[in-house]
């Protein structure tokens, strides 16, 4: 018997975890259910980056059907146009939400994606839009990019600078909120569902003194968080209940770039838009030349990303003839 799986996730031979989307597959085992979620167990096939006879894929029930076939049955793949837009569509409804919370119509939002995709252009794209007359009024910006590490007091005097309602606050890439248990419990009553959302600090603080800062404050702002975690693919028990919560309270957005193909087309996207390389004032083909190189050289390059594109335009701009030894050495895994 066969089985539709519409979304699973399974772990390569490298030990990366892919995604996968409607693949008709040979099932092994039927579904069972473990302490880390629930699995079925197939036999994959040659488009698959395993070299083993069965595969786990991790599943929901809701995403897998039974064939009653012993002949596998041919699913259509996403072409590449589709799949960008797919991934088009799901960044418009990205900068549709900002936009929400800016309103104050969405108070949270959790976006996953992996890193140099652009998750966070869009967004800041919305605010800065938002903010011009701020700007120009020389009023009080209403929102803030907040990167990096930061502490569980540190987070709550943030919260309190922009509690008032039309502030956005946005996390990006500040993963280490999400590990501690303090951290945690503040932004969950950030984020909490209820009408009113009162934060407290119970203990004494010398810092909050000196600052100005209550012990306890109704925070009507909005919240952004960006993080390259995949809530799904998060082994801790312990939290993977925080972010099951987390995620009840949010409006939670995955792009969905899982693979090299998805975050290659996402580049290839922006190109077309003509956004990628519009500070480098190419006068030829330099940026179908990147593209490519990229596309030839997808497996050596250290990263597939927004980020790894703007390198090799770097490198042409240094050398328009040596370009590609300068990312032989300086971009891929091992020189070539």
């Amino acid at each position: 018997m066969n089985v539709l799986i519409s979304h699973g996730s399974y772990r390569a031979d490298n030990g990366s975890v892919q995604v996968m989307h409607n693949q008709n597959l040979e099932m092994v085992k039927p579904l069972q259910h473990g302490k880390k979620g629930s699995y079925i167990v197939v036999r994959p096939n040659e488009t698959m980056n395993v070299s083993r006879d069965t595969l786990r894929v991790k599943v929901d029930e809701t995403n897998i059907q039974l064939i009653d076939s012993p002949a596998p049955v041919q699913v259509d793949a996403e072409t590449d146009e589709q799949v960008m837009d797919r991934i088009e569509t799901r960044f418009e409804i990205l900068e549709e939400m900002t936009r929400a919370a800016i309103n104050s119509d969405v108070r949270a939002m959790i976006v996953v994606g992996p890193p140099g995709v652009g998750k966070s252009y869009g967004v800041q794209r919305q605010l800065e839009k938002s903010s011009m007359f701020d700007r120009l009024s020389s009023s009080k910006i209403k929102y803030e990019v907040v990167k990096g590490a930061m502490t569980p007091i540190g987070l709550y005097a943030t919260l309190y600078s922009h509690a008032d309602s039309g502030n956005v606050l946005v996390f990006d890439d500040c993963d280490s909120i999400l590990l501690d248990d303090l951290s945690l419990n503040l932004l969950k009553a950030a984020l909490d569902s209820g009408k009113k959302r009162t934060i407290h600090w119970n203990a004494d603080s010398s810092l909050l003194r000196r600052e100005g800062i209550p012990d306890r404050f109704d925070f009507h702002g909005a919240v952004i968080f960006i993080t390259n975690l995949k809530f799904d693919h998060v082994r801790s028990k312990k939290l993977q209940d925080h972010l099951e919560a987390l995620q009840s309270r949010c409006h939670y957005i995955d792009l969905t770039l899982d693979s090299m193909r998805d975050k290659l087309l996402r580049i290839k996207q922006i190109h077309r838009k003509g956004d990628l390389f519009e500070a480098y004032y190419f006068q030829g083909n330099e940026g179908e030349q990147v593209i490519e190189f990229m596309e030839q050289n997808k497996d050596s390059l250290r990263e597939m990303s927004l980020r790894m594109a703007l390198k090799l335009a770097d490198l042409i701009k240094v050398s328009p003839e040596r370009w590609k030894d300068m990312a032989a050495v300086t971009c891929m895994k091992t020189s070539v």
